[in-house]
């Protein structure tokens, strides 16, 4: 008998597809890391989502956390802190949970060639901008300095340690990384992420920005870009929020005059500044 996940025919968007878990991986407590296998996948650009889904609880949006140029693996890195996100997160390997996507627009990580890269990651954000970090490191010549601010609340919550290890020992691109509050045995940086920002070095008028976080450090993070110089439509945020249908239908992730599902959810600050200030929207 064919193993469920090959029999799916996915023909209706709002009817999710059969993914299998190959592996998984503890990151820190309460997050976890899947690599998927489904039929019918044939990949994602950086920064769109899919909707992952367990039956009988419910579906929730998550960014692609793999490499774009590895269209067979579908890596998601998942935080427990739903209903949802709970239930996915006690799965093991060879168990199955529902998908659809990719959806969204993507971060246009092409259309940086040739200028300096600056990436600002917070917390979990360091995930859905990981795929960047991979196009960036795989095409190192198409781009100028390369530089990736990233802040956790304290040591033991930073993400990704061996493969930011990894990435500081290959000297492609400048890795700075603080945290809120420190513990014992941290050396390094305290603070938030924008006190990064002082010692970053990057062309303002030749920068194209990433940011991924919560909002509050991504409205934060914006305007200290934009007070270095970096034009508004070249810092780029991932507006994960809300998100529901995944293809524009619910209405709930609408802010202001956008869908997030749909327009985004990768923005540029020129289109977020004014929504993003009024307040409880």
């Amino acid at each position: 008998m064919a193993h469920p996940v090959e029999q799916m025919d996915m023909t209706d968007p709002m009817v999710p597809t059969l993914a299998r878990i190959l592996r998984k991986r503890v990151e820190i407590p309460g997050v976890v890391t899947f690599e998927l296998e489904a039929p019918g996948w044939q990949g994602f650009a950086p920064g769109q989502f899919n909707m992952l889904s367990l039956f009988g609880v419910g579906e929730i949006a998550i960014s692609v956390s793999g490499y774009d140029a590895e269209p067979d693996r579908i890596v998601h890195t998942i935080r427990d802190v739903g209903a949802t996100s709970h239930g996915l997160s006690l799965l093991e390997e060879g168990d199955t949970m529902g998908l659809r996507g990719p959806y969204g627009v993507p971060w246009p990580v092409a259309d940086a060639a040739g200028r300096d890269v600056v990436v600002v990651a917070g917390g979990l954000g360091l995930a859905p901008v990981r795929p960047i970090l991979y196009h960036l490191l795989a095409n190192r010549g198409d781009y100028g300095k390369v530089t990736l601010l990233y802040g956790a609340r304290r040591p033991e919550e930073i993400l990704f340690t061996e493969e930011l290890g990894q990435w500081r020992a290959q000297l492609d691109m400048d890795i700075e990384v603080t945290v809120d509050h420190a513990s014992p045995g941290w050396h390094g940086h305290v603070g938030v992420v924008t006190t990064l920002f002082r010692g970053a070095d990057f062309s303002p008028d030749t920068t194209t920005a990433f940011v991924c976080g919560p909002e509050i450090m991504m409205r934060f993070a914006a305007n200290a870009l934009t007070d270095a110089g970096v034009a508004a439509d070249d810092i780029y945020l991932s507006m994960e929020r809300n998100m529901q249908c995944g293809i524009g239908l619910c209405g709930h992730c609408q802010l202001g005059p956008y869908f997030v599902c749909k327009d985004g959810p990768v923005f540029t600050w020129g289109q977020m500044r004014r929504v993003m200030t009024v307040k409880e929207l």
